[in-house]
């Protein structure tokens, strides 16, 4: 039977999300990879466990995580119920809906109809009697947002979610969906971008209109995918995940220079950390994000992922060094 680690929060930063009441572990965990129906289901235990017994409170799914789609909720619904449901109280639990789920024109993007079945069969799927965050996976272009925004209120005021998100979203799409949503009494709470040092895109006017209407964020992709290890350094190992991801290919592993990547990894020891804890930290500088979502392989990459909040913040010279290094 598992009992939590007792010091599990002795240790873990916890930050407000945006202007809410919310607050979310400084690094979360995501099931994007390695929690689908070809997955290790003892290694997923584990996995939970010990971000659970870090301090990891916060836990991100969405409905077509696998593969196949929907086996990603349906697991750790397992895992809720084998040894997490005692700590339910003590878990932020978010998925999403937004991308191509099942076949006909009502499986996919942002409508009412999608949506709100969406997360009755994520729900289902889970065990679970709500989620704390339910999110628009990506904004749809041919939905009247008003009409999402809707179904989001809907989500919440049904007792389906507590909170709403939204992910992918542009700035002006972001901040038309939060004056929605705040018309409607549900507020925006958090958005979910991808965002690194080599992808940046949210510095051109996101984190601006975040902080102009109180809305959290969580980073994914924030060793882009395991460029910012020092896994690639040295060619493509067999097994990873630029030989089996159609997001992350060899193609582009040989496309980015991997001599900026070296001199990142020189930084990072410097500072006593791995390239990766470093990568973590940087998300992390000056409180502009809520929280990072780490994905794993193993519990141990947990373990040292949360070693990068040990380490102090990153000085001004040694971020200008960074951007030196990455031409910004």
């Amino acid at each position: 039977m598992y009992n939590a680690a007792s010091d599990r929060y002795e240790k873990m930063r916890y930050n407000r999300c945006g202007r809410s009441g919310l607050k979310l572990s400084a690094l979360s965990l995501g099931l994007w990879h390695n929690f689908g129906s070809c997955d290790n289901y003892d290694n997923m235990v584990s996995m939970v466990t010990t971000a659970f017994d870090l301090g990891i409170t916060h836990f991100d799914i969405a409905n077509n995580y696998g593969p196949y789609p929907g086996s990603a909720e349906e697991n750790f619904g397992k895992i809720m119920k084998a040894v997490m449901t005692p700590y339910r109280d003590e878990l932020i639990i978010s998925s999403k809906a937004g991308y191509g789920m099942w076949d006909g024109p009502y499986g996919d993007h942002g409508s009412r109809k999608y949506l709100i079945a969406s997360c009755d069969q994520s729900l289902k799927r889970t065990g679970l009697e709500y989620f704390d965050i339910f999110y628009h996976h990506r904004p749809d272009p041919e939905t009247p947002m008003e009409e999402t925004a809707a179904a989001l209120d809907h989500i919440v005021r049904s007792g389906r979610a507590l909170y709403v998100g939204v992910s992918n979203y542009s700035p002006e799409q972001t901040l038309k969906m939060s004056q929605i949503l705040k018309s409607m009494g549900t507020p925006l709470v958090i958005h979910q971008p991808r965002y690194n040092m080599l992808e940046r895109n949210i510095e051109n006017g996101l984190q601006t209109v975040l902080e102009h209407e109180g809305i959290g964020s969580i980073s994914f992709c924030p060793l882009a995918q395991g460029l910012l290890t020092n896994k690639y350094l040295h060619g493509i190992p067999k097994d990873s995940r630029a030989t089996k991801s159609v997001f992350l290919t060899e193609d582009k592993v040989n496309n980015t220079d991997l001599s900026k990547i070296a001199a990142l990894d020189e930084v990072a020891e410097r500072r006593g950390q791995t390239l990766a804890q470093m990568a973590l930290r940087w998300n992390l500088r000056g409180g502009k994000l809520t929280s990072v979502l780490i994905g794993a392989s193993r519990p141990a990459q947990i373990v040292e992922n949360v070693k990068a909040l040990d380490a102090p913040d990153l000085t001004a010279e040694e971020l200008t060094e960074i951007d030196d290094i990455l031409g910004r």
